[in-house]
C-alpha cells in the first residue's frame, strides 16, 4: 500500500465528518478500482476556494441556508464531489468553503442550479465579503475504506 501525503489545505479539516467525506470523495475520484496517481493523470478536477465573512447578527440564518444548499448540491448534482465548510475558532463568522468538481462543465452546472440560484438569493445580504480563489490541484488524495 502506497501512502501519500496529504495537502496542507485537506490537513485544515480536523473532524470525523471530514474523514468520512473524504474517503467518499476519494472512491468518487478514484472510479472504484483506479489509483489515485491514474486519476490525476487525466485529472480534469476543478478545486474552488471561497473565504466569506457573515454578518454576525445573521450567522445563524446563513449556516442554515447554507447547509440546505450544500446537501442539494451533493445528493442531485453527480458532478459535485465535495464542499466542505469550516469556520475560523476564533472568529466563527469567517468561513472557508473547500470545493472540488469532477469538471469546469459541473461547476458550471452547479452554480446554474436552482438551489444554488436559491442560496444566492437568500444570503446576498449575510455576506460582508467574499473572496474566491481558482486553484490548480497538485494532488487530492483520500484513504479508500
Amino acid at each position: 500500500m502506497q501512502i501519500r501525503r496529504v495537502p496542507k489545505v485537506i490537513r485544515m479539516f480536523k473532524n470525523r465528518y471530514y474523514a468520512e467525506a473524504v474517503l467518499v470523495v476519494g472512491a468518487l475520484i478514484m472510479g472504484g478500482e483506479k489509483s489515485a496517481v491514474q486519476a490525476q493523470e487525466r485529472d480534469e478536477t476543478v478545486v474552488r476556494v471561497a473565504e466569506l465573512v457573515i454578518d454576525p447578527a445573521q450567522l445563524d440564518a446563513y449556516k442554515a441556508a447554507v447547509k440546505e444548499e450544500m446537501q442539494d448540491a451533493i445528493d442531485l448534482e453527480p458532478g459535485v464531489l465535495a464542499i466542505y465548510s469550516v469556520a475560523e475558532k476564533d472568529k466563527p463568522n469567517s468561513l472557508r468553503f473547500f470545493e472540488i468538481y469532477a469538471s469546469e462543465e459541473a461547476y458550471r452546472a452547479h452554480i446554474a442550479s436552482p438551489h444554488f440560484k436559491k442560496y444566492v438569493a437568500t444570503t446576498q445580504s449575510m455576506i460582508l465579503s467574499r473572496k474566491l480563489i481558482e486553484t490548480v490541484p497538485v494532488q487530492l488524495s483520500a484513504k479508500p475504506r
